[in-house]
């Protein structure tokens, strides 16, 4: 069975899509790391049973995060680690020996709107702000240089006249939910051409 971890920092809506969508169907979540306490934890934890891990980051730096992350995900044998709203900057050995197996899901249109310090709230509110017609969101894998990786998808949302950051959000949150969902099924279909 195809195996993946899941890496938060807020309520987990992309987590619980993630896990509903795949837990004992066609992939096994194997584990939960926040890099803060959140719901997201809560909630695998307690409403799956899922096990899980905080790294918090007032006490760690981003490398020993990853490097954390790293450590157990070697031990799991973990195919596949997902970014599912996780606010940290992944780094170190991890990108390496997990290239091409870990991907993250961003609230634009990349390479609009991506980078250091453009997550959430503040890419919406960009978007706005420069009367853009369409955002969306972007699935792509994690490299060393923030929201630049490969993309495996990309779905679009037009921006009404009438937007706020928080109505284009609720929007494309929808979407990521979707986009999220189909890259892992490409991702396992992947693994298993590989495999034959």
């Amino acid at each position: 069975m195809f195996k993946i971890a899941i890496l938060v920092s807020g309520t987990g809506s992309n987590m619980l899509n993630i896990i509903e969508s795949f837990q004992g169907k066609s992939a096994e979540i194997l584990t939960v790391f926040a890099d803060r306490p959140c719901k997201a934890l809560e909630k695998a934890q307690d409403i799956y049973n899922i096990p899980t891990k905080l790294l918090n980051k007032k006490d760690l730096s981003n490398l020993e995060i990853a490097n954390k992350v790293h450590e157990e995900c070697v031990k799991l044998k973990v195919d596949l680690i997902v970014l599912a709203g996780f606010l940290s900057i992944i780094g170190g050995k991890i990108l390496e020996d997990f290239e091409n197996k870990i991907i993250n899901i961003h609230p634009s249109l990349l390479p609009k709107y991506g980078g250091p310090g453009m997550y959430g709230m503040n890419v919406h509110n960009q978007v706005i702000k420069n009367q853009e017609n369409t955002s969306g969101c972007t699935v792509h894998f994690v490299t060393k240089d923030v929201d630049q990786g490969k993309i495996i998808l990309q779905k679009q949302v037009k921006v009404e006249k009438n937007d706020t950051g928080e109505t284009l959000q609720k929007r494309i949150l929808i979407q990521e939910h979707i986009a999220i969902i189909e890259a892992i099924n490409i991702l396992i279909k992947q693994h298993e051409d590989e495999r034959v």
